[in-house]
């Protein structure tokens, strides 16, 4: 079995002073790996990725037609928002359709990843509240799911909770596993989260988005979500943020979703590079850390450019929308702070 490999150099002058290394499977909703690198076999945690997933029994239910949400609000609840205004005032009004208060979500909270909302926090010294958390509209929507099927809210995130275990089985079904397959874990938010290959990470996501082969009521809570989430991905990151931008060059598509510890799912629908729908999973060997700039914004090193090079070399952006997306790369001068090109930095991997 292959090792991580590298994925993304970064020179000074003419020395490469840092590798990035990581794995990459591309893989076909009929389960054929089309592409790889490194090892396309790495069990590695979705972490946030998993989010359209945990989404799905809930929509595949009935969810989204019971409490009349918007294309928006499922956008939300797949979502790692970047707790702008618009972010909160949505969680809000989601809350008060599905009838649960902030004070029911479990998923603790944290500063906001807005650089305006940021700044208002420090200024007013604002403390904040569980809906600053960039998983609110997922945690909202596991109450909405377990409210409406009159099971406790209390223990919506337990293991052994219906919502969590229809979670769990359905993630399994998406990804082709057994569910004594997926290692499983403590998501920062507090919720389950899963372990399982990048191959069966990036199956689930070319069936998400390609599911001809499902049944017709999970076919369609499918495309319900990834519709969703490519017309209103600003609600899935933020204005500028890189899963927003690269949904909205894809103009429908392509389906992205970051997750931690350098971990990023990406799904391109049939049609286009593929007669199927097309599924990829990255993991980032050192976790990519994200780093905040001296405009308050945070910048992911390594995923973005790296995304951007696998679809590039599938084909599956075209240059003008390369050129769209040039400020995450694939290639970019690195400058200090004083503005003077010291490097580069560039993808280092052939699929």
């Amino acid at each position: 079995m292959a090792d991580s490999l590298p994925i993304l150099e970064l020179t000074r002058g003419d020395v490469v002073e840092a590798v990035h290394r990581g794995s990459i499977a591309v893989v076909a909703s009929d389960g054929s790996l089309l592409r790889s690198h490194g090892d396309p076999y790495k069990v590695a945690f979705l972490r946030s990725s998993a989010k359209p997933f945990q989404a799905l029994p809930f929509i595949e239910g009935g969810g989204a037609e019971h409490y009349g949400y918007a294309l928006s609000e499922i956008a939300l609840s797949c979502a790692s928002h970047e707790t702008s205004q618009m972010h909160l005032d949505a969680v809000e009004a989601l809350q008060k359709k599905v009838g649960v208060g902030e004070k029911d979500l479990q998923c603790g909270p944290h500063l906001p990843g807005d650089a305006k909302k940021l700044r208002a926090v420090i200024q007013g010294n604002i403390v904040p509240t569980p809906n600053f958390n960039n998983c609110s509209g997922k945690h909202t929507s596991m109450l909405a799911f377990a409210k409406m099927r009159g099971l406790p809210l209390e223990t919506y995130l337990s293991d052994d909770h219906p919502i969590q275990r229809d979670i769990l089985d359905t993630l399994a079904e998406m990804c082709e596993m057994k569910t004594a397959e997926i290692q499983r874990g403590i998501d920062g938010c507090s919720a389950p989260n899963f372990a399982m290959p990048l191959y069966n990470s990036a199956l689930g996501m070319a069936r998400l988005c390609d599911p001809r082969a499902l049944a017709e009521k999970r076919a369609i809570a499918c495309k319900k979500i990834t519709t969703a989430m490519t017309t209103h991905s600003e609600m899935v990151g933020n204005f500028g943020e890189f899963d927003c931008e690269l949904m909205k060059a894809g103009k429908g598509q392509i389906v992205t979703k970051r997750g931690a510890e350098g971990f990023q799912i990406i799904g391109i629908l049939p049609g286009g590079i593929h007669e199927r729908g097309v599924g990829i999973a990255v993991k980032v060997e050192d976790g990519d850390k994200s780093s905040m700039g001296d405009d308050l914004d945070m910048h992911v090193r390594v995923r973005p450019p790296v995304t951007l090079e696998i679809l590039r070399q599938l084909g599956a952006l075209d240059d003008a929308q390369l050129k769209s997306l040039a400020e995450f790369g694939p290639e970019k001068s690195l400058r200090n702070y004083a503005g003077i090109v010291t490097g580069r930095m560039y993808p280092a991997f052939k699929l």
